[in-house]
């Protein structure tokens, strides 16, 4: 039998960027959501799950590329799909 609920487990590092290495097309099919020390961001960037940090960006800041400057804030980081 087929089980059509059954989601894919989410990776333990993830990046929205398609330049990076850890992103990956197929998680973003379903809202992908992420907690750290158990309150939700919304802007999330880049996360590590087993290195315990979340990137998101810094205000309206940008590099000199046009890319959003990034900060790491670390803690307990759970993922899970809305």
């Amino acid at each position: 039998m087929n089980d059509t609920t059954t989601l894919p487990q989410l990776p333990d590092r993830l990046s929205i960027d398609p330049r990076s290495p850890f992103h990956n097309e197929a998680a973003f099919e379903r809202d992908v959501a992420i907690k750290l020390n158990g309150k939700e961001y919304q802007n999330v960037e880049e996360y590590c799950i087993s290195e315990g940090w979340i990137k998101i960006p810094s205000g309206k800041a940008l590099d000199r590329k046009g890319h959003p400057m990034l900060i790491k804030l670390k803690g307990t980081v759970e993922a899970f799909y809305k």
